[in-house]
């Protein structure tokens, strides 16, 4: 099966990341790209996802939206979209964005992605399934986007962060094509002086309850990451007065979906 539109003859001249380390200098700002929520990942992970996974006119699902940055990687790059998020002032903010656009190939609700019955009546009036989802959920409550209990953000224990994801998971991957590719972006949290590696809680529970293959785990840095930038700031300092290193990473894991 042709996941894509690459064009092999010219593989040489293709500027998709094959890598698993992916170091970039700053957060792309071009277009609809405003870095205005606390927690949005950079423009150019979804862009290299989208063009590795899909084909033109394929349908992109993101179960947790946030400020719209995938969505407009889907209109740059001709790819329809379905988002929720459970913050009703960033579906307000995105449908704002995309009111004089002449992109119409997108859907954004309000919606909590763990409530199955919600979601099932939202695919079925859309009468669409996905062809890759890409999820970017909460760090659990480092940052709180919402005061809704259903909210990931609102989860300080990592046992019930990790069993709320996995109803997300079970939720949204029924809407994902067999034999397609789905993303999670996620990193770890400092918590009770150690870190947590949320991420790989993340991998193992989706390993051990889908049968998915795990395709590439990428570490991605930012090197213009605002507030830890520089090796003479006051997170070095920090860090130096302590015992722990300084997180500039995240983690983007793909998996094939087999059932």
């Amino acid at each position: 099966m042709k996941i894509n539109n690459l064009d092999l003859a010219n593989w040489r001249g293709l500027d998709i990341n094959t890598d698993s380390l992916w170091l970039m200098s700053e957060r792309d700002k071009t277009g609809k790209h405003k870095n205005i929520y606390h927690g949005n990942f950079i423009p150019q992970i979804p862009n290299q996802l989208i063009r590795r996974y899909t084909r033109e006119s394929e349908v992109v699902f993101e179960p947790f939206m946030g400020s719209g940055t995938t969505l407009f990687e889907c209109e740059n790059l001709n790819r329809e979209y379905i988002g929720f998020d459970i913050n009703k002032q960033m579906v307000t903010y995105v449908d704002d964005t995309m009111r004089n656009s002449n992109f119409n190939k997108f859907h954004i609700r309000y919606c909590n992605s763990m409530d199955f019955y919600e979601t099932d009546r939202i695919f079925s009036e859309i009468q669409k399934t996905a062809q890759f989802i890409l999820m970017h959920p909460p760090y659990m409550d480092i940052v709180k986007f919402t005061s809704d209990e259903n909210d990931l953000s609102q989860v300080s224990n990592i046992n019930e962060f990790i069993n709320r994801f996995k109803i997300v998971c079970q939720n949204v991957l029924r809407f994902l094509d067999k034999g397609r590719y789905f993303s999670i972006v996620v990193g770890d949290v400092y918590k009770n002086s150690e870190v947590l590696p949320l991420a790989f809680y993340c991998m193992d529970m989706i390993k051990r309850t889908f049968k998915v293959k795990l395709k590439g785990i990428i570490v991605k840095n930012i090197e213009g990451n605002r507030g830890k930038f520089g090796t003479q700031g006051i997170w070095r300092y920090r860090a130096l007065a302590s015992d722990y290193y300084i997180f500039k990473h995240e983690y983007i894991m793909v998996f094939k979906k087999e059932f």
